[in-house]
């Protein structure tokens, strides 16, 4: 007789030393591809209005991008009217120097390309969006996009 004894062959165990590796390498990914937020929204989420014929905006890192509704904060007033650039409320007169400060954040080439892109309520006032592209003319940032959702138009 034998003091070895033969083990029985069955399927062997799945290695699991590849898997603290490959979780790092999906965390890394998602770290690396995913964008936060850049502002928090002051104003209430503007219902854009719709339209038939919409276009997507190429380089956003080239769009400004102006709010113009109704504020969250009731001590900000009821109306529609309220201008939303970057973080705080502000007014039509302060639109310029918004835009001059992003364009000092691209290259010299890249400010030509800029557009900026208004996003307002449907309820907005016509006035305050006039008042707005009249300040964006003084500083010659004519290339205006207004934001809508696509729909019948309605």
């Amino acid at each position: 007789m034998s003091k070895f004894r033969k083990k029985k062959k069955g399927m062997p165990a799945v290695n699991t030393a590849a898997l603290p590796d490959i979780v790092f390498m999906l965390l890394f990914f998602f770290m690396v591809t995913t964008t936060m937020r850049e502002t928090d929204l002051r104003i209430e989420n503007p219902r854009l209005p719709s339209a038939t014929e919409i276009k997507k905006l190429e380089h956003k890192s080239l769009v400004c991008t102006i709010y113009v509704g109704k504020a969250k904060d009731e001590n900000k007033g009821s109306g529609y009217n309220k201008i939303q650039l970057n973080d705080k409320i502000a007014s039509a007169d302060q639109v310029p120097a918004f835009i001059i400060n992003a364009r000092t954040k691209v290259s010299e080439a890249e400010i030509p390309f800029m557009t900026t892109s208004i996003k307002a309520d449907k309820e907005s006032n016509v006035g305050t969006i006039t008042d707005i592209r009249l300040k964006l003319r003084d500083v010659n940032a004519l290339k205006v996009s207004y934001s809508t959702q696509k729909g019948s138009g309605n």
